[in-house]
């Protein structure tokens, strides 16, 4: 008798040893599953939080382009000489009519015949539309997208005038002549040389032909 409950006893035990296995089995695999699930959410999240960022990075509106080209040329101090200005109650102005269109070509051209200039020193206009010094007499230029301005000029062309300093952007062009401060900007990036131009393209366009740089043996 105490034999045959032996055998039941062992029979039993392993009865419930084999319910523990598939129990813990049941367990491994509802452990895994939700594992899985939450991983693929949390990648599925990630991937949507991605797409969000790309699409609000390549959604830039035309208005943000032309507003970070006018913080750009701001900053960078293009008006300093290519606006013309006159004398109010707290020095320069910019003449708002007359923004960034360069030296007025209506202006009488003076005469720089301070010997101090051959010794290497600057003079500039009032308004510091124009500039001379050893390299002679240089005129600030009119950027504005009349004709006579940047409005036949292209993109490219801008770039290079800038960034590598081109008469008008023109490859095998002479050198733009101080003080434009061009080697400043050689590593602007494209985006931002683009938001440049734009701003410009969209001002008021002044009809306003600047003269050409006198020599320094014509001064």
């Amino acid at each position: 008798m105490t034999v045959r409950l032996s055998v039941i006893e062992v029979c039993f035990q392993k009865i419930k040893n084999i319910r523990k296995m598939k129990k813990n089995n049941y367990l491994s695999v509802l452990f895994a599953a939700i594992f899985s699930v939450l991983i693929t959410a949390s990648c599925t999240n990630s991937n949507q939080k991605q797409s969000e960022i790309n699409t609000t990075v390549n959604t830039v509106s035309p208005e943000d382009i032309v507003k970070r080209g006018e913080y750009l040329v701001t900053i960078m101090g293009c008006n300093d000489c290519h606006s013309p200005k006159k004398m109010g109650p707290n020095g320069p102005e910019i003449i708002s009519e007359l923004l960034l269109s360069g030296y007025p070509s209506d202006r009488p051209v003076v005469k720089f015949d301070n010997p101090l200039l051959k010794e290497g020193f600057g003079m500039f206009y009032p308004d510091l539309t124009a500039a001379a010094g050893p390299w002679g007499v240089s005129f600030a230029a009119n950027l504005t997208p009349d004709q006579s301005g940047i409005g036949t000029w292209t993109e490219e062309q801008f770039k290079r005038a800038l960034t590598q300093g081109k008469f008008k952007g023109i490859e095998g062009a002479r050198m733009l002549l101080p003080p434009m401060p061009w080697f400043n900007y050689t590593v602007l990036k494209d985006e931002d040389v683009s938001a440049i131009f734009a701003y410009l393209k969209s001002i008021k366009p002044v009809l306003n032909v600047v003269p050409q740089p006198i020599s320094p043996d014509q001064m």
